[in-house]
Order: C-alpha cells, then sequence, then structure tokens
C-alpha cells in the first residue's frame, strides 16, 4: 500500500490547507497518469477526515507489538519542466504560478507582433488615388475606384539581402521636400522607375508624357492612356544610392517629378501581397 503521505511529500501531522497546497504542487509537476492517479488518491483519503482517521489506524502498531517498519521505497525522480518560468515560479503557490504563465504568455506574443511589423512584414493602407488602378484607393476621394482602399503587404527585410528592381511597388520615406512640394510626407507607396546611375526622360508624345532610361523608352503596361499626364520634355539624373519613384496614376501623383530621388535608407520594403478587400486578394 503506498503511504500516502510520503505521495504528496508532508508529515503525518499536516493540516488541511497544506494537504491542498501539497498536492496542487505535486499534481503540476506530475510525469505521467499513474503518478498524477495516485496523488488523487492520496489527496481522497487524507483531505477526507474520517478516511485520513481510519488511514492512520492502519499505520499503528496492531495488538501493542510495535510493528517493524518497512523501508520506504524512494520516489522517481521528479520531472523537470524545460519552461524557465515554471522552474523559476517552482515554489509559488498554483494560482500565482497560473497567472505569472498567462502574463509572460502575453506579452511574449505582443514582443513578436512588434518584432515582425518592425523587421519581417508590415500592413499599410493605400490613401490616396496616385497609384490607381494598380492599387485602390476608397471613393469619394478625388480619382478613386473602389469603395475601400486596398490594403497591402510590405517585406521589410529583402532589401537587407538584394538591390530593389526597377518596376517594384516600395514603400518609403519621403524627403523633406515632398511635404513642401506635396503638403504631405512620411510613408508614401510608388513604384520604381529610376535606378542609380540612370538618365531618366520625360518625352511628350501625341500629347502624353513617356518614361525613357538612358535612351530607351520605358515599357509600362501598368499605366492606361487616360493616366498620364502631359509633361516633358524634362531629364533627370539619379544619382548614386538614390531611386527615382513614380505613381501608376501620373496625372494624380506628387512623386520624384516633384520632391527628388529617395535616398536607399529611406527604402521600409516592397510590396508584395494586397490582403484586403477580400475580391483584391493577390500576391505580386
Amino acid at each position: 500500500m503506498n503511504d500516502h503521505y510520503a505521495s504528496l511529500g508532508i508529515d503525518h501531522e499536516a493540516t488541511r490547507s497544506e494537504i491542498d497546497e501539497a498536492f496542487a504542487r505535486e499534481r503540476d509537476m506530475a510525469w505521467s497518469d499513474e503518478r498524477i492517479r495516485e496523488l488523487q488518491e492520496a489527496y481522497q483519503t487524507l483531505a477526507d477526515p474520517f478516511r485520513r482517521a481510519e488511514y492512520d489506524r492502519t499505520l499503528e502498531p496492531v495488538w501493542g507489538v510495535p510493528s517493524v517498519a518497512e523501508p520506504v521505497p524512494e520516489p522517481p525522480p521528479r520531472h523537470r519542466s524545460r519552461n524557465p518560468v515554471d522552474r523559476l515560479t517552482q515554489g509559488l503557490p498554483h494560482g500565482l504560478r497560473v497567472t505569472i504563465d498567462w502574463i509572460v504568455t502575453i506579452v511574449g506574443a505582443i514582443a513578436i507582433v512588434l518584432a515582425i511589423k518592425a523587421w519581417v512584414v508590415n500592413p499599410y493602407r493605400i490613401p490616396s488615388s496616385s497609384m490607381e488602378p494598380t492599387l485602390h484607393c476608397a471613393k469619394p476621394a478625388n480619382g478613386c475606384e473602389a469603395r475601400f482602399s486596398d490594403r497591402v503587404l510590405a517585406n521589410r527585410f529583402i532589401y537587407r539581402f538584394r538591390d530593389p528592381k526597377r518596376g517594384e511597388i516600395i514603400v518609403f520615406e519621403t524627403p523633406p521636400a515632398a511635404r513642401a512640394r506635396c503638403g504631405a510626407g512620411g510613408t508614401f507607396v510608388k513604384r520604381l522607375i529610376g535606378l542609380p546611375g540612370d538618365t531618366l526622360e520625360l518625352r511628350s508624345e501625341g500629347g502624353l508624357s513617356y518614361v525613357y532610361i538612358n535612351g530607351k523608352k520605358l515599357d509600362e503596361p501598368y499605366i492606361g492612356k487616360n493616366r498620364r499626364d502631359s509633361r516633358g520634355p524634362e531629364t533627370f539624373n539619379v544619382p548614386q544610392g538614390q531611386y527615382f519613384m513614380m505613381g501608376d496614376n501620373r496625372s494624380q501623383s506628387c512623386d520624384s517629378r516633384e520632391w527628388g530621388t529617395v535616398p536607399r535608407k529611406n527604402l521600409i520594403g516592397k510590396v508584395f501581397a494586397t490582403y484586403w478587400p477580400p475580391n483584391r486578394i493577390s500576391v505580386r
């Protein structure tokens, strides 16, 4: 027969509250179903005053002859949790341990989300019509085509491993001149048109403006004729370490044509997916 006192790790004079605490402690560290059943049997016996009294009588000497104490086998080694929180809170009451575990879990989840947004992927909303019809903004704003603004995801780490490519849609921080020229600054979403060292020309053909890179006309299938403006002729030289950004809706985009190029350090990430609204979900 198991020694219920030894199973719970308490002495024969233990109070009810000590029995409760011992049961909660040992149950949390139980390593098998058999151990849990052993603890439950010990607790149910010792927590009931009548059953405990009956059990205690079985431990007393019979007919006045001292019983021969049998050696109590050592309990199997306790399972050591790999959770560092469990180790740090091992001696605390069960309720407090559960509370600490929840707090650590919530704080950890928040930290992971913030880390992902800061270094991996971050969502952005399209606020204006400068990238129509590639990326929609919501009516009734000027030039917008949709009921809801597109929401996109930007890969924040890709440019740590490779250079930006022409034609990619990029989230970036605008240079100071953007606020003065456009009345707005901060985070913009535009298409990368000019790379470092490029000579970029705007030429007027049939009353519409077309882009030439180093003397060659740039193929831009993402722009409709009704989205082009009539600027030109103009020439821009893109310095090393700088990038020339333009919106797909040229007639309503305030971009590098107005406030200049964007330094590499201002690039936040490449837009790789649209995740809202549902009918616009896509990967680029």
